[in-house]
């Protein structure tokens, strides 16, 4: 299992956090078996906020993803389909348990010339760990 990086607008990264939206939605989805998500709030934020964990992936047409999954998925139908405008398929991340840092973290803390992904990027296991030593390390 390895971790990956994955760049969500704020709005969306913090509804996440806060636990109102609990899918994320995406065009594309990794090629190795993922254990959790870290949070990379885009611009303004430009912060990791947290992680999740994945319940289940799903994988489907656009318009039943929305039929499945509107009421958990934080974001209004126009927004919706204009994201997957020319996309056969999509994917459904089902979250599982969500980890708030208290302070988000600076990537550049952890990688030199830290540049946001488009949509996610592999994360070494042990940059995951070192990550979460630092956010309880400053909760103490």
């Amino acid at each position: 299992m390895t971790n990956v990086i994955l760049s969500i607008k704020p709005v969306y990264a913090q509804a996440i956090m806060s636990g109102t939206k609990k899918v994320e939605f995406r065009k594309k989805i990794f090629k190795r078996p993922v254990e959790k998500i870290f949070v990379y709030s885009s611009s303004p934020e430009k912060k990791i906020i947290g992680f999740f964990t994945i319940q289940e992936i799903i994988e489907d047409t656009p318009d039943n993803l929305w039929e499945q999954f509107h009421a958990i998925g934080g974001i209004d139908k126009n927004d919706f389909f204009e994201y997957y405008k020319n996309s056969e398929f999509g994917f459904t991340i089902k979250i599982s348990e969500v980890e708030k840092f208290e302070n988000g973290i600076d990537p550049s803390d952890f990688f030199e010339n830290f540049i946001a992904p488009q949509s996610f990027v592999y994360l070494e296991e042990q940059t995951a760990n070192n990550m979460e030593e630092k956010t309880t390390a400053n909760t103490v």
